[in-house]
């Protein structure tokens, strides 16, 4: 089987990572096209998985521009399509979608995010979508009559214990982990789905870092261009390597939603400090069924803090947070076996149980 995996931010390559080298070792032909975005063509090179850069221009930022690359990525991966004689494109793009109804392929798209929250996005895919893989705690609004829901989440397609180990021989390259530390993590907060949404301001940021420091020390992982002030901080490693890193923080805080569900994932306590706060559905479930993170909106910065401050003085933080993270995997099924099993059976794994754990 020819399967198309389409790659448009780092998140996706961890995401499906693992189940393109199990449907390689099945002896399928996995073709993978990415765009240029942060370091995603840099992961793949560490990662020795063969890729096409299909839009190696820069991302543009408004909705034009947003619609002009996406034109221009449907015209070349539909060439691609029809030239490798793909049988099934999967991925979480609207191109997936769209080319594949053009091209009457079979396809998949993968999503997190509740259609709520990236309304765009299901403007684009909504007329063109065969079937929809999400966790069982997403809403995809209109689209659910042709959403399949799974135990899970994206993030356990590479964080599950079946999947990852944390190594502090890794971490030991670049400081001592036996030394306590946090993590702070800073969004660029420009994607469609972002307008109006804000993170942390260069005051507040001081204000953590102020509170933080007596405790051990601080890095700062950011999309976006840092203050002066704020540069000491920042944590210059491999990014292959930051789930490592994180696994033995002793807290981490940001806004982004992304590295909140991953902290979550490994019993990293977490706080994610952004606008989004109540809105997704796969972190209300963290928090809410779960207590693997809080989320707080802007408008509090004393509510992060104060609750910075409770952890800070709680000596069996990790260990509650390690008991809570086994509560959320014995309810939660290995994500990667689960989306290798569901591609090479479909499309009768939309109406079929799997029952492999």
């Amino acid at each position: 089987m020819n399967v198309l995996i389409q790659l448009s931010h780092p998140a996706h390559y961890h995401l499906f990572k693992h189940t393109a080298r199990e449907l390689i070792d099945h002896g399928h032909h996995v073709h993978i096209l990415i765009k240029t975005k942060d370091v995603l063509e840099e992961l793949l090179k560490s990662s020795g998985l063969p890729y096409i850069n299909i839009l190696p221009v820069a991302h543009r930022h408004s909705k034009a521009g947003i619609a002009l690359d996406m034109l221009i990525r449907d015209w070349r991966i539909l060439r691609y399509v029809l030239r490798h004689r793909i049988d099934i494109l999967v991925g979480s793009t609207p191109e997936v979608a769209q080319v594949g109804w053009l091209t009457h392929r079979h396809r998949i798209n993968f999503g997190e995010d509740d259609a709520a929250v990236v309304p765009l996005y299901f403007k684009t895919v909504r007329p063109f979508a065969q079937c929809l893989l999400a966790p069982v705690s997403c809403n995809n609004g209109d689209l659910e009559s042709r959403t399949v829901h799974y135990p899970g989440y994206h993030k356990l397609a590479y964080l599950h214990p079946n999947r990852f180990t944390p190594d502090r021989n890794v971490v030991s390259r670049y400081f001592d982990p036996s030394e306590p530390y946090f993590l702070i993590r800073f969004a660029q907060l420009t994607a469609h789905h972002d307008t109006g949404i804000h993170g942390f301001t260069p005051q507040v940021a001081q204000q953590l870092i102020q509170r933080l420091t007596p405790h051990g020390h601080v890095f700062i992982t950011s999309e976006r261009p840092l203050e002066h002030e704020l540069e000491p901080y920042r944590l210059k490693i491999d990014p292959a390597d930051i789930h490592h890193i994180m696994a033995f923080a002793t807290m981490y805080i940001g806004d982004s939603q992304s590295m909140a569900v991953e902290a979550a994932m490994l019993g990293v306590p977490g706080i994610r400090f952004n606008d989004f706060a109540g809105r997704i559905g796969v972190l209300e479930e963290l928090e809410h069924t779960y207590r693997l993170t809080v989320g707080i909106p802007t408008s509090q910065p004393e509510q992060m803090l104060a609750q910075v401050d409770e952890w800070l003085s709680d000596l069996d933080l990790r260990a509650t947070f390690a008991e809570r993270r086994q509560r959320m995997l014995a309810d939660k099924i290995d994500v990667t076996a689960y989306f290798t099993w569901f591609i090479e059976h479909y499309p009768e794994s939309r109406t079929s149980v799997w029952t492999s754990r």
